[in-house]
């Protein structure tokens, strides 16, 4: 069995380790692959944007199963070129990753299928949008509507702060064709938590729940990133908040897409935002969350091969996805400077580390390289530290690992996992 993994970073590393753990054991290609997963995978030098050459890749080779990583292939339309081409592959189809692709048309989706979030307005221009938030009490939140890695939303504080955004996104175009549209929308208190399921457009099984670290700065300070850590179980949420969050959220959502003739297969994840009994999506992701994969792939005890073909096949229901019972944190280590501007070429020594793992911690590339036998930074997020087991400790045992693993300008957040009980 030939499986393609599309990607590079962390996220994919982690699905990379789990498919090699499959009962198949497959051949497994990733592209383009990172310096880590080159010890894993066959590294592919196709990017993960190039829709035509992955096709042709995944014809001329056989390939399987093609696993989707990140956004922008999806977003691309590759689900449906693949299967047009009588390729398996997981992942969404174009219409369907309109959820995450495009801000306007989600917040369109949410409100005409009676979905909560928050009232928002959409522009096109900057003196338009300038005007409509230079009236609204703040903070407000303001977001690219398209693909920004991340980086694509604003909390600003004042109007003055909101200026200065929108000249940035219009007028500087810090993200290209993705600021062309922009959503203004009202600030939601509360508490934020992400929740995945995966879904074979009939029926959904959830992933286990997961909380994510976004900010670049201790305590939830700074610029929004992809993602600083994550740790499962999530602490905040109940039995009972999350049937709430399946019964408002995830089966509203599904039941919608396909009232609107809308085939989705694949992994929603949903940003929601609770307060007290009300919940409002923030977001929706159509792909594994980065770095909520990488900790919650090291808890799966069912063949991750099973499940994305239980998925292609249409036939989730009769599939048991099972988890270990241990809690796990997710660290990144990232080049100094990010979410900004960094330097990378940086080595990174692995020396300090034992010798002999024995699963007790994984540690999966995201933004490296590897040249000569040595690796070296290729990222601003460059490496997930991952350990699992009952107690808080593991978050110990994450930073005792970060210690050891050295590269210039290194930068880690102190405070991943100390939710954790």
């Amino acid at each position: 069995m030939k499986v393609l993994v599309i990607g590079s970073g962390g996220r994919e590393h982690a699905i990379v380790n789990s498919i090699r753990n499959s009962r198949h054991n497959p051949e497994v290609y990733c592209a383009p692959g990172n310096g880590g997963i080159s010890d894993e995978a066959r590294a592919v030098d196709i990017k993960a944007s190039d829709v035509k050459g992955l096709l042709e890749f995944a014809l001329e080779n056989k390939i399987d199963l093609t696993v989707v990583g990140p956004e922008i292939p999806l977003s691309l339309g590759i689900a449906d070129e693949f299967n047009e081409n009588g390729l398996r592959i997981f992942g969404p189809g174009k219409k369907a990753s309109l959820l995450e692709s495009s801000k306007e048309f989600s917040k369109d989706f949410l409100n005409r299928n009676g979905i909560r979030t928050a009232d928002y307005k959409v522009f096109t221009c900057f003196d338009a949008a300038n005007d409509f938030a230079s009236k609204k009490p703040h903070p407000i939140v303001i977001k690219a509507s398209g693909l920004a890695a991340g980086k694509g939303v604003f909390i600003p504080e004042t109007p003055g702060d909101s200026k200065i955004i929108l000249d940035k996104i219009f007028n500087k175009k810090i993200f290209g064709e993705s600021g062309d549209t922009v959503v203004i929308e009202d600030f939601l208190k509360g508490f934020e938590l992400s929740y995945m399921v995966v879904t074979d457009g009939i029926s959904y099984k959830p992933l286990v729940t997961s909380m994510d670290y976004k900010k670049i700065f201790d305590g939830g300070r700074g610029e929004n990133t992809g993602g600083m850590g994550a740790i499962t179980p999530n602490p905040f949420v109940s039995g009972s908040l999350e049937d709430k969050i399946k019964k408002e959220i995830i089966e509203k959502t599904l039941g919608a897409m396909r009232k609107e003739g809308i085939k989705y297969k694949g992994v929603l994840y949903a940003g929601v935002m609770i307060d007290g009994d009300n919940i409002n999506v923030l977001e929706f992701n159509v792909r594994f969350g980065d770095p909520e994969t990488q900790a919650i792939l090291i808890r799966l005890k069912s063949d991750i091969v099973d499940l994305f073909d239980s998925v292609i096949d249409e036939r989730l229901g009769d599939f048991d996805i099972e988890f270990d019972d241990n809690k796990s944190v997710c660290l990144v280590m990232a080049s100094g400077g990010y979410p900004g501007k960094y330097d990378t070429g940086y080595e990174i020594s692995f020396e300090g580390l034992p010798k002999n793992n024995d699963k007790k911690y994984f540690i999966f590339h995201a933004g490296t390289k590897k040249k000569g036998g040595k690796y070296f930074t290729d990222g601003g997020r460059v490496l997930n530290i991952c350990v699992k087991g009952k107690t808080r400790d593991i978050t110990t045992k994450a930073y005792e690992i970060a210690g050891k693993i050295d590269f210039k300008n290194k930068y880690f957040r102190k405070d991943i996992g100390k939710e954790l009980t």
